[in-house]
């Protein structure tokens, strides 16, 4: 696939109050900002959880079951998103006083995503009188009905986006629910439990009831290092009012206020505390919480983040890491497999279609989601990966790329063919759903027929966009410094890239498939770079001398050593020696 390198637009002119970096002004205007308020990180500057629909509703209902000695359960998602929701809930609860509070989550492989009527089965069984649902339930309207039956109320707390009627819950809290009117519409479960617990938080002050219960009024500051953790792993964009949740939580857990489960998951991932950034909860943290959910059980994942013993949340730990290698050799298999598949299309001068579905009787559905993001980064085109679950039926996972909502393509063919679909859900660019395994093809045709509605097949083409070259004087440790600490970075404000033109003085393998280099600059700066997973069939290659590259600045630790290191995000040779 052909990559096409892009700068992104930014003034030159713009200045802010703080004394910044011109560098960093000129990174900041190319994300949308431009003026100083926009980069304060203050819990101050959090937005009031006072515009949220039904969050009122939501705190007379939980200060009712906690007056009443209640039994609370929370049904949460089977991803770190709902796992860090499933433990601030819980976690806020009891300091709330709550004499009862349990969870359950739904196993992805016996009962599917959701409030399901057989979820609510299960939970029927322990006697709950509240059901909260975390990271999920906006579209649950037979579960709702099935509790409801059961005489068990219900409280949603979801982000997902809303189909086009709502359930017949006692409250719902969801900030893309119709006619909300809290202006960041980005939370992630996690972030709208944490404002949930925190209006919750008032109105207990409110009435008085932390001194009357003789209870230690909580910090709600100490549930932020789950915010964070959560947010970041569900990769939900990094607006104002989500980067000051992440970098609250992370400066938290850099001076060591931090739960012993999420500490125990840092030191198996040996990533330290003190020098964390927001990368480290999405690549190191997440997957390992994800690996529970995606392999085995997602309550292994919420035990670890429960913990009070850094002892037992290092055993728990690090069966989390086992089951994360684990899911790295099924999903490197699912990979080559369908990669192998494509080669042939490609081979045969088959157009492959814009919009992709591809499937095999041995995948695992557990890692369908990992296999369609790693293929549509390859490709740069709408995938869905299918597994079997049980003998007619499959499950999809959908990743999307820019310009098409994946979520509204999948509600555009329930319409338009409404038997070829039993359920869908998700967001703009990841979704999931269901469907009868006979009607796979006439899906994967629909599916196409509907992109190639919204894309050209110029929309097609690798795009990667760079914040310009820098001068051979910045390319320094202390920028390096200053645009870690300027983050966090992340989905819809990544973290910058730069182009340049390097000399190769060294290049060899390191870990069998990372490129290691030594590069040098026109005036002989010699500067370390790393390419991670890199085309084996060309790398290394020892004609190259010369390279034009997009990389990210980055710091290297090494026996207590830092050094500027580039990490490189594309490489491209410019000539050869003879």
């Amino acid at each position: 696939m052909t990559i096409h390198i892009k700068r992104r637009p930014f003034e030159a002119t713009i200045t802010f109050k703080q004394n910044l970096h011109p560098i960093l002004q000129r990174i900041y205007w190319a994300r949308g900002i431009h003026c100083s308020s926009e980069l304060e990180r203050s819990l101050q500057d959090l937005l009031p959880y006072h515009s949220l629909t039904g969050i009122n509703q939501a705190v007379n209902q939980l200060y009712q079951a906690l007056v009443h000695h209640k039994h609370i359960m929370i049904i949460g998602d089977f991803d770190a998103d709902g796992a860090t929701s499933t433990a601030l809930a819980v976690t806020a609860l009891r300091s709330f006083g709550a004499k009862q509070v349990s969870y359950l989550v739904p196993n992805r492989f016996a009962y599917g995503y959701g409030l399901s009527p057989e979820i609510v089965q299960e939970a029927a069984k322990q006697k709950p009188d509240l059901i909260i649902t975390v990271d999920n339930g906006i579209a649950s309207h037979a579960g709702v009905t099935k509790a409801n039956s059961l005489g068990i109320g219900v409280i949603i707390t979801d982000h997902h986006l809303a189909s086009h009627t709502l359930p017949d819950a006692l409250a719902i809290v969801n900030p893309n629910q119709p006619g909300d009117l809290f202006p960041s519409k980005c939370l992630a479960g996690v972030g709208v439990i944490f404002y949930v617990m925190l209006a919750l938080r008032a109105y207990l002050r409110e009435m008085d009831w932390f001194r009357k219960e003789r209870l230690a009024e909580p910090n709600m500051a100490d549930l932020l290092d789950l915010v964070a953790l959560g947010t970041v792993a569900d990769v939900v964009p990094l607006d104002k009012n989500n980067r000051i949740l992440v970098h609250q939580g992370i400066m938290r857990i850099r001076a060591g206020q931090v739960r012993p489960g999420i500490l125990a998951l840092l030191q198996i991932a040996k990533r330290n505390p003190q020098q964390l950034i927001a990368s480290d909860l999405g690549f190191a943290l997440g997957p390992r919480l994800n690996a529970a959910g995606r392999l085995d059980d997602m309550s292994l994942g919420i035990a670890c983040l429960l913990a009070h013993d850094l002892n037992q949340a290092r055993t728990i730990a690090k069966t989390l890491d086992e089951l994360n290698s684990e899911r790295r050799l099924i999903e490197a298999e699912m990979q080559q497999q369908a990669f192998n598949e494509l080669n042939k299309l490609q081979f045969n001068s088959q157009q492959l279609p814009f919009g992709l579905c591809l499937y095999d009787e041995l995948w695992h559905q557990g890692v369908i989601g990992i296999l369609a993001s790693r293929v549509k980064d390859q490709l740069h085109r709408p995938v869905i990966a299918f597994a079997p679950s049980g003998e007619q039926e499959l499950k999809g996972s959908a990743r999307s790329i820019n310009g098409i909502h994946i979520r509204d393509v999948l509600d555009s063919i329930a319409t338009q063919y409404p038997e070829l679909i039993d359920k869908f859900g998700g967001h703009a660019m990841a979704a999931g759903l269901s469907l009868a395994k006979p009607k796979f093809l006439e899906f994967s045709k629909a599916f196409d027929m509907e992109i190639r509605k919204q894309l050209a097949e110029s929309d097609l083409r690798g795009e990667i966009y760079t914040d310009g070259e820098l001068a051979e004087n910045d390319l320094t440790l202390e920028l390096a410094e200053l645009i870690r600490e300027a983050g966090p970075w992340g989905q819809a404000f990544p973290e910058p890239l730069f182009k340049g033109e390097f000399e190769i003085l060294e290049q060899r393998l390191v870990g069998s498939k990372h490129l290691k280099l030594v590069l040098a600059t026109p005036n002989m700066q010699l500067i370390d770079a790393i390419a991670f997973n890199i085309d084996l069939h060309s790398w290394p290659n020892h004609r190259v001398r010369k390279v034009t590259m997009v990389y990210r600045l980055d710091i290297n630790e090494f026996n207590g050593k830092r050094t500027l290191q580039l990490i490189i995000e594309h490489l491209h040779p410019l000539n050869y020696s003879p």
